[in-house]
Order: structure tokens, then C-alpha cells, then sequence
């Protein structure tokens, strides 16, 4: 259980300054640099209007301690991960708060390698050192910041990926939310055939178009709208540092996460058959399906990129997804990439020579999905208790949460890692009634 507010499974997220403040950031620099042992560290940041101030006195306690930093500067935390491995620095830390509001703040890191550091994997040893301010002495030597653009060596690792000659010249609407992606859009449309339509384009730290978070519905209706004015062939927005995407189909219809798993399984499989594919247990059939259709081997993991990093490393897995919108590749150091589905779904519509709706439309029919439905409990596990013996009929699972599945329908339940909150997935084969009537029953109970 974390001590310090902020300390979160996977990263850092607070509010600036009452839990986040210089002072701490300071500290963090230190007790990452202890934890490492680290000889030299990279630091990004994403645009909000504390980011600076922070990636600053972060820096300086990392130099204090000894170790030198390479500050990317404004960047997505993808070049962070990327930077991490490709510059063989001892870690990384990504200065960003992602899709919260404009008064939050936080931070993301690596490890040599860009191996994440999670609460279990190192987060809550690094609080440990600041709760007891055990950095040790001031170095006597102190660390040297180093300011690199690394964003055209970025973009060369990314296009080992892809091929901008089998891409058709398509209308794309994109919408980075005024968060970090616009720059890096632009270096990229620089070599491709698409003709971008963008919109809140430029990085604006009071996200004047409301923050960047496209899991939010009314988030989705400008670049919805955007593609019907424009008659664009595909939409693509982003959250604030860019390590997830989400699409939209030519008639402006969001298309769920789950359905873009399978169709980057799909499209990786064309080029490396036979390999395996890391998805998680929320929603699985479309996945597993078209994984084995396309000569490869599915593989489960806990949901979590922590947990989904892990298998893909142990496994040596070329490529996992989540359906929450993270996309790892063993090739990108194992890291996440809000920029690949995008190179890699173009290339597809055009290999297919097929419309966004008709790639992803056959597995919405074959797989109805109910989304991701969040309900905030006040006791999280004895309705999951209540759940498993009112489906004890099924077939169960607990590898994430707990999973039962039945002949033509199944269901995920699991427990925020951080808020009182039950998330469920329901999907079934082929009948959306079915699906839609399990998720009310579900939820009745869940509520109730």
C-alpha cells in the first residue's frame, strides 16, 4: 500500500502542488538515481504547465546524486522508452500526468533496457528511500544534464515497422487534444502520402478542448464530426503523451480497442507467421480467433503493461495489445507506441484494400462488446465474491479479476488498482441482444 499520496500501481499521478511539488520531485530524482545505481538516466516531459519546473528539479536531484541525465525535452512517453534502451542509459523517467485534468501531474519509469518499474517492480522501494531520505551523501562529482533531440532517430527505429510506399493516399483526420503528439505528426507527414486534417493540433498546457482523453464519449464527438465534414478515410486522436491511440472508422463511429488488437494481430502476422501474440483477459475471442487463423499463438496475460511487458519478455511474444488502447512491440523494446497502430492500420486498409468499418465490421458482428463499464462499489471484493457463486455454473478463470465463460457468452469482472471500482466486459458470439441483456443483468447485480 503506497505511503506517499501519488504513488500509484504503475506510475506517479497527483495533483500539483498539494501532492506533487518540487520539493518531492527533487527527492524522486535522488531515490531514482539510488535505486539504480544509475550512471545516467534520460528525462522527457509531456505539456502540461508544471511539466518543466518538474523535469528541472527532478534532473537536478538525479544530478546530485551523481549521474548524469539526458533531457529529450517535450516528447511522448514512447521516446522516453525508446531513448532508454536505444541511448543504453540505466532508466528513464517520463514527466506526465497522460489524460488527467490540468492540475495533475506525475511521472513514468524504466529501467535499464526500458524494463517498466511498477509498484511490485521497484516504485515502492524508490518511495521507501524518500520516506527515509536514504540517498546517501551528495556526490562529489556532480552529474552533467545534456540536452538531445533524438525525434529523427525515433521516427528512423518506428519505420522499421512500416512502408510509407504501401500506404494509399488517405484523409486522416488526427486530434492529439493539444497534448505532446502534434509535433512528432508533423516530422511523420513530412514522408508519408496521407493528408492529415488536424485538429487541436498545437501542445497547450489548459487544454482549452477539455483534457486528452478519448476513452471519455464527448472527447469522441469533434473528431467524429471532423471525419463526416471532411470525408476522411480514417480518424485518429490521442491522449496526452501519445502511448495510446484510438480510431474512428470513414462514417465517424468509434471502434472499440478490443476490435484494434485483432486487426494489429492480424496485420503483424502477415509479416511474421508463426509468432506469438500477448493479449489480455477482458475480451478474448476476436483476438484468440484471428491469431490462430493468421498461423500464430495466442497467449493470456493479467492485464497491466507491468504484467503485459513480462509475458511479452518471457515469452519473447513480437507483439501484445491491450484492449485499453496499449499496444506493445517486442521490436520497440518491449515499449508501448500510440504511433505504430496508426503506420500499421493504414498499411493494412490498403494491403486489404479495404475501408476502416469493413476490416474491424465482421469482428464487431462475430463478437459483440459491451466496453469497458466502470460501476464505483463500496466493496469491491464481496461483490466479486457475489458474482462467482451466482455464475459458479460457467467456466472460470482468475488470472485477472475473475473471467467466466459460457458456451456463446462470457464476462470479466476486476478491481480498479486504484479506486473503489468494478470494471466488466461482456462479450458474445454473434448475438448483440444476448451481449446487451448479460450486461444489464450483470450490472443489476453489481449495482444492486
Amino acid at each position: 500500500m503506497a505511503k506517499i499520496p501519488g504513488f500509484k500501481a504503475y506510475d506517479i499521478r497527483a495533483k500539483v502542488p498539494d501532492e506533487l511539488d518540487e520539493a518531492l520531485a527533487y527527492k524522486i530524482g535522488r531515490a531514482l538515481a539510488t535505486y539504480l545505481d544509475a550512471k545516467s538516466i534520460v528525462v522527457g516531459r509531456d505539456v502540461r504547465e508544471s511539466s518543466p519546473r518538474m523535469a528541472k528539479k527532478l534532473s537536478e536531484g538525479i544530478t546530485d546524486s551523481g549521474a548524469d541525465v539526458i533531457d529529450i525535452g517535450l516528447c511522448g512517453t514512447e521516446m522516453v522508452y525508446y531513448a532508454a534502451s536505444h541511448l543504453d542509459t540505466d532508466g528513464g523517467a517520463m514527466i506526465t500526468a497522460s489524460h488527467n485534468p490540468p492540475e495533475y501531474n506525475g511521472m513514468k519509469f524504466v529501467r535499464k533496457g526500458s524494463a517498466p518499474i511498477g509498484y511490485d517492480s521497484g516504485l515502492a522501494d524508490i518511495e521507501e528511500l524518500i520516506l527515509k531520505e536514504d540517498f546517501g551523501p551528495l556526490a562529489e562529482k556532480k552529474g552533467a544534464v545534456t540536452e538531445r533531440d533524438i525525434s529523427d532517430e525515433f521516427l528512423a527505429n518506428l519505420r522499421k515497422f512500416y512502408d510509407p510506399k504501401k500506404m494509399k493516399p488517405y484523409r486522416v483526420v488526427v486530434n492529439p487534444g493539444n497534448g505532446c503528439a502534434g509535433p512528432i505528426l508533423d516530422k511523420m507527414e513530412a514522408e508519408l502520402p496521407i493528408e492529415m486534417i488536424k485538429m487541436f493540433h498545437e501542445p497547450d498546457p489548459t487544454f482549452p478542448n477539455g483534457v486528452p482523453n478519448p476513452m471519455i464519449e464527448e472527447n469522441r464527438v469533434p473528431t467524429a464530426e471532423a471525419i463526416r465534414k471532411h470525408g476522411a478515410d480514417l480518424g485518429v486522436a490521442w491522449d496526452g503523451d501519445y502511448d495510446r491511440c484510438f480510431f474512428f472508422d470513414e462514417n465517424g463511429e468509434f471502434v472499440e480497442g478490443y476490435y484494434v488488437v485483432g486487426l494489429l494481430a492480424k496485420s503483424i502476422l502477415k509479416q511474421y507467421p508463426g509468432e506469438k501474440i500477448v493479449h489480455d483477459p477482458r475480451l478474448v475471442w476476436n483476438t484468440v480467433e484471428i491469431v490462430r487463423e493468421a498461423g500464430g499463438e495466442p497467449v493470456e496475460s493479467k492485464s497491466g503493461h507491468a504484467f503485459m511487458k513480462h509475458k511479452m519478455r518471457e515469452i519473447g511474444s513480437i507483439y501484445g495489445g491491450e484492449m485499453s488502447a496499449h499496444h506493445y512491440f517486442r521490436d520497440n523494446a518491449y515499449s508501448d507506441s500510440g504511433l505504430l497502430p496508426f503506420m500499421l492500420a493504414l498499411q493494412l486498409m490498403t494491403e486489404e484494400n479495404k475501408k476502416f468499418s469493413e476490416l474491424v465490421g465482421e469482428m464487431i458482428a462475430k463478437y459483440p462488446c459491451s466496453g469497458e463499464i466502470n460501476s464505483r462499489i463500496a466493496d469491491p471484493k464481496a461483490k466479486i465474491a457475489e458474482i462467482k457463486t451466482k455464475y459458479s455454473d460457467g467456466k472460470l478463470d482468475e488470472l485477472d479479476g475473475v473471467s467466466v465463460e459460457y458456451d456463446d457468452w462470457r464476462f470479466n469482472l476486476r478491481e480498479s488498482n486504484t479506486e473503489p471500482i468494478l470494471r466488466l466486459n461482456v462479450e458474445a458470439k454473434g448475438d448483440e441482444k444476448l451481449m446487451k441483456a448479460k450486461t444489464e443483468e450483470l450490472l443489476a447485480i453489481i449495482r444492486g
